[in-house]
């Protein structure tokens, strides 16, 4: 929750002129099965973004931060899946750290807004991860199991294949601290054998204090596929490090 209207336009402008630049330079491959570049904005800034996308014919994708697990109907202040269909997002965060812990979303309740997610055609972008007190107490693997497992059950292991997890430890979220390479590729690898043959095939993202200056040495571990990138995505400079880092 970020930014103003002009901003958020600049700031979308920015992304989309330095993104265009590298390509041209050759410094980024935007390529369908290298590299895929999204942006996340807020709700009301989302239809600025899409018309920026749109008229400048960028390689940039549109994603949402949430979204309501229902449909439609009586739920002020809630934003349906198709309204995000409608505003040309083809991905959405569910289960973020700060709405399992500030808005109090369960893990079934995650489960169901990934399941409304498909069903529209948008990607899940699926986060999970623990807090200190959990790391400290040994229960890192436990908590990502859980949150892994109440939407395997909900769609099936498979299903998760064609989406996306980002694993973003609680503790290295905006703090500075992230996690070591080698953390975060145990993490990661983890994932991956958690949920068997459907694990080779889907992107696992790491998420916790990314910024230009760690992420190449993030994305150099096997299995971390990129980046859910915080505050450094609202500098548009380093942002576009971070993508040369992925090329």
């Amino acid at each position: 929750m970020n930014g103003s209207r002009r901003s958020s336009i600049q700031l979308c402008e920015d992304i989309v002129d330095g993104l265009a630049e590298a390509e041209v330079a050759g410094e980024i491959a935007q390529q369908a099965d290298r590299i895929e570049t999204v942006v996340c904005p807020p709700f009301v800034y989302l239809a600025d973004a899409a018309d920026i996308m749109a008229r400048t014919e960028s390689s940039l994708s549109l994603g949402a931060q949430t979204l309501s697990e229902n449909n439609n109907g009586a739920f002020t202040g809630e934003v349906s899946a198709a309204m995000l269909v409608e505003l040309a997002c083809r991905y959405v965060l569910v289960g973020h750290s700060e709405r399992r812990s500030i808005f109090g979303e369960s893990s079934a309740q995650v489960a169901d807004k990934f399941c409304v997610a498909l069903t529209a055609g948008l990607v899940p972008v699926l986060c999970v991860g623990e807090s200190q007190s959990q790391r400290d107490a040994g229960e890192t693997f436990a908590v990502i199991d859980e949150q892994l497992d109440a939407v395997v059950a909900a769609v099936g292991v498979d299903t998760l294949s064609s989406a996306v997890i980002a694993y973003e430890p609680v503790w290295a979220i905006g703090t500075g601290n992230t996690a070591s390479p080698a953390q975060a590729q145990a993490v990661h690898a983890h994932i991956r054998a958690r949920l068997g043959e459907a694990g080779s095939e889907t992107r696992l993202l790491y998420g916790g204090s990314v910024n230009a200056d760690n992420a190449a040495e993030l994305f150099a571990e096997v299995d971390i596929n990129g980046a859910l990138v915080g505050g450094a995505s609202l500098d548009a400079g380093q942002f576009i490090a971070i993508c040369k880092a992925a090329t």
